[in-house]
């Protein structure tokens, strides 16, 4: 078979405040281009070991089983289910969105059998009806919350459903994925059992892993499971014995983005977390403002407004397609539109990590302006 000429890759430097990924700082992309060693070479293990120290420091938890699982944030979402969740198990799963959607697909393709407690999109959870379906429902191994939308751009506070869990058998599993690095997620002081994320949002790195961390209430139901985990990719505690003290081959790291990783997480903790999450809320509200100024309405609920993703209703006569192809080809900007049943009603816009800057509110607002004069 011939095939046609393919020529050097070209892409776009595109400016990506879309839900994710997010830009990345040039010293990721300096970190990428180390030399290759083995994911067996003695010289790597203390580059996994920094690369935890510095996953517990922006976790804010002292877990032993924390570690980036190679592959998307939906790994991260299998990792945490698939190694808790048996055939038979009572899960209740909190949904006001696309991804918490995807959270009970999970679940079911484990086996377990589902709990919902829905709330309309664009609004938090009621944390009341939590504590309530919980009380009901003594014999529920694990309650599934997502921390921040990314398809409506709400947040959930997630303090008081720690606290009442830990006092229960109940594991509290949480999606961090679009909020870790860009406001705050106490793993330890909110009592979070698994809580996993993405590298490609506030962490400004390529998308290709998943931290994730368990506590020692989750390990013990992993070590206490009636059958053997499905997968043996996904399965935590050989993970950690790759990951930890005895390096036991688990599978092929992919070295390369955990350079990256390292390099994005030494940002963050240069930068200090109040630090980068006062910069993410401030820069949240300037954005906020004007977009409101221009006639856009804010979609998620007042109070509960994620601070790196920001959802506005496109101002009547306008074309949400119309809008992002515009900002695309003649910006090179990069926003997010409607998801799921709000496709073509929504504008989202990312404010992630090394995108999140004054800079890029303004080249926004200003596309925005002559696009829709």
């Amino acid at each position: 078979m011939e095939l046609k000429k393919i020529g050097e890759l070209i892409t776009s430097n595109r400016i990506l405040l879309g839900p994710g990924p997010s830009n990345y700082d040039p010293r990721v992309m300096k970190a990428m281009t180390s030399p290759l060693i083995s994911h067996l070479d003695p010289e790597i293990y203390s580059i996994l070991d920094e690369t935890i120290e510095l996953l517990k420091y922006l976790f804010k938890t002292k877990n032993e089983v924390t570690l980036p699982m190679s592959g998307t944030g939906t790994a991260g979402g299998e990792t945490a289910f698939t190694n808790v969740i048996e055939e038979g198990d009572k899960a209740i799963v909190c949904l006001n969105g696309f991804f918490s959607e995807r959270n009970v697909e999970m679940i079911e393709r484990c086996g377990g059998e589902v709990i919902r407690i829905d709330a309309e999109w664009g609004k938090p959870i009621d944390i009341e009806e939590v504590e309530k379906t919980l009380r009901e429902n003594p014999d529920v191994k694990v309650l599934s919350m997502t921390h921040g939308e990314t398809s409506t751009g709400v947040f959930t506070p997630l303090k008081e459903v720690g606290k009442f869990c830990s006092q229960t058998p109940t594991l509290f599993v949480v999606d961090a994925v679009p909020t870790l690095g860009g406001m705050d997620v106490d793993v330890d002081g909110w009592n979070i059992d698994i809580c996993y994320s993405g590298t490609q949002k506030c962490l400004s790195a390529p998308p290709a892993m998943a931290p994730i961390t368990f506590n020692q209430k989750a390990i013990d139901v992993i070590k206490n499971r009636k059958t053997k985990i499905q997968t043996l990719y996904l399965d935590a505690i050989e993970l950690m014995r790759h990951w930890g003290k005895e390096r036991k081959y688990h599978h092929t790291l992919p070295i390369v983005m955990i350079y990256a990783l390292r390099e994005a997480l030494r940002i963050i903790y240069e930068e200090g977390l109040e630090e980068r999450f006062k910069r993410h809320e401030e820069i949240s509200q300037l954005l906020k403002t004007h977009l409101t100024e221009m006639g856009f309405k804010l979609f998620a609920q007042e109070g509960y407004r994620l601070p790196m993703l920001t959802s506005v209703e496109i101002p009547e006569g306008f074309n949400e397609k119309v809008i992002r192809t515009k900002l695309l080809n003649e910006y090179n900007i990069e926003i997010g539109g409607g998801f799921g049943k709000l496709a073509g009603k929504l504008l989202r816009v990312g404010l992630m990590g090394y995108s999140c800057s004054k800079r890029n509110v303004y080249y926004l607002i200003s596309a925005l302006k002559e696009i829709m004069s």
